[in-house]
């Protein structure tokens, strides 16, 4: 990398104001705690879930 170009990118990365807004949105830790939620209840009773889903879509037919 051409090194005036890598100082280049430095600076103006660096010079750029920050927003720092604090913690992580609420949306993001709700998103993350429902899929390990879901992860955890998937580990647990895969079998059974696989089984009601087939008897489910068998009772359609």
């Amino acid at each position: 990398m051409d090194p005036l170009l890598h100082l280049w990118v430095w600076c103006s990365v660096r010079l750029q104001p920050r927003d720092d807004r604090g913690d992580v949105p609420g949306w993001v830790l709700v998103t993350v705690m429902s899929v390990g939620i879901v992860g955890v209840i998937w580990a647990v009773a895969e079998d059974q879930l696989g089984r009601m889903l087939r008897n489910a879509l068998g009772s359609v037919q």
